[in-house]
């Protein structure tokens, strides 16, 4: 069994046999009404992110998760369905729900991370850094830097992003999928 202050970010365990994903956990210690620990919490089992506050007493167990490389295929009617890269018959799919922020970053091909409890898919998670196309740019004024320089522009898979000026529509650009953020240009159009 767990206690709070085993509880760390992206892990799994089960709370009321259910399992849970910790997506943010903060420590409060409050004079004399002793610690508590402020959680932000995922359900892997229906996608639900919800915040809770635990006390000293409770525990958790570990959740027996495994651990499985797929590939992205497609998304159809708020379905998206993965394959294992030497097995393309078995095939899985989540809802988008399951999926939540996760679904902006699949581009068709994409290798994720599967998260799997009792043969069942229950989460996936996206690389932390995926190249991608752009396809809209608006063009960069060269006289525009007291706002910090940037530009927002949109990828393949219709997500937007802030990038420095020089970045035009067909450039390559590596993005950091935790953040959400632009981290390097790899080719130039």
């Amino acid at each position: 069994m767990l206690t709070i202050n085993d509880l760390k970010n992206k892990m799994i365990v089960t709370i009321e046999n259910a399992p849970y994903q910790i997506l943010e956990v903060k420590h409060l210690h409050m004079g004399r009404g002793g610690s508590s620990v402020q959680t932000r919490i995922r359900n892997l089992a229906t996608g639900q992110v919800f915040s809770r506050n635990f006390k000293p007493s409770d525990a958790f167990g570990e959740a027996a998760v495994e651990k499985r490389e797929l590939s992205y295929l497609y998304a159809h009617r708020g379905e998206y369905v993965f394959t294992a890269p030497r097995k393309p018959g078995e095939r899985y799919a989540l809802d988008g729900e399951q999926i939540g922020d996760s679904a902006r970053w699949l581009k068709p091909g994409t290798q994720i991370t599967a998260l799997f409890l009792d043969g069942k898919l229950l989460s996936i998670t996206p690389p932390v850094k995926i190249d991608y196309r752009v396809t809209e740019a608006p063009p960069g004024l060269k006289g525009d830097t007291v706002s910090g320089a940037t530009k927002t522009v949109t990828i393949e898979t219709g997500t937007k992003v802030q990038t420095p000026l020089f970045v035009e529509a067909g450039d390559v650009i590596r993005v950091n999928t935790e953040t959400g953020e632009y981290a390097e240009r790899v080719t130039k159009a």
